[in-house]
Parts: C-alpha cells; sequence; structure tokens
C-alpha cells in the first residue's frame, strides 16, 4: 500500500467530518457560506492542510479565516476523537484561489466570445 494513497484517504475522511463538524456543532457565524474544497494531508499524516473558498469581498474573506483560526483547537479536538489515529493533524485552513481564478477566466472567455 502507498503512503500516498493513505494519506489521501485520511484527507478524504478528515474533510467529510471537518464538513459535518461545520454543519452541526460550530455556530460562528463567520463561517456560513465557506465551502471546504479540499484536504491534503503530509505523508507522515501529522499535517492537514484544509483548502476552503468563500465567494466575498476581502473583509469577508479575513473574517471567515478569523472564524476557522478561532475554531481551529475544537475542530482539532473532534478529529482526535472521531478518527482513531495515532497522531491528530495539526490543521491549518488556506483559502482556495482556484475557484475565484476559474470564475476571472470564464469572465475573460465570456468577454473575448462577445467581442470577436
Amino acid at each position: 500500500m502507498l503512503a500516498g494513497n493513505r494519506s489521501q484517504r485520511v484527507g478524504d475522511q478528515i474533510l467529510r467530518e471537518i464538513s459535518n463538524i461545520l454543519l452541526r456543532k460550530v455556530k460562528d457565524p463567520r463561517l456560513r457560506g465557506a465551502t471546504l474544497t479540499e484536504v491534503r494531508v503530509s505523508k507522515d499524516l501529522r499535517n492537514a492542510y484544509i483548502y476552503y473558498s468563500i465567494f466575498g469581498q476581502d473583509e469577508q474573506k479575513k473574517q471567515v479565516q478569523a472564524g476557522f483560526e478561532s475554531a481551529k483547537g475544537f475542530i482539532r479536538k473532534e478529529i482526535g476523537e472521531r478518527l482513531h489515529l495515532r497522531y491528530i493533524p495539526a490543521i491549518r485552513f488556506i483559502y482556495d484561489i482556484s475557484l475565484e481564478y476559474g470564475d476571472k477566466m470564464e469572465r475573460l472567455l465570456e468577454k473575448t466570445r462577445k467581442s470577436i
């Protein structure tokens, strides 16, 4: 079994669990509207990078990041209780620019199509 497959499977589990935790346990209004897009876990399973997206202004993005930072300890504790891993991964929330970038590209393509 490849280590990469294990880290991917653990990442998928973490994504499901964090989604569930955010939906049912975390009551922070700053996190409303945030969408988890991906979880990448290091090969040693000690670090988890959780990517999220939100459509909004820069101030709203800062508020969401602050909300995730505030809930990080609670979320990590919940992950530890739900996924019986040897090490509870340190978690880091990262704003995912790929959706924003894709939206920008789509608008540019549409603009180009209209000008032709």
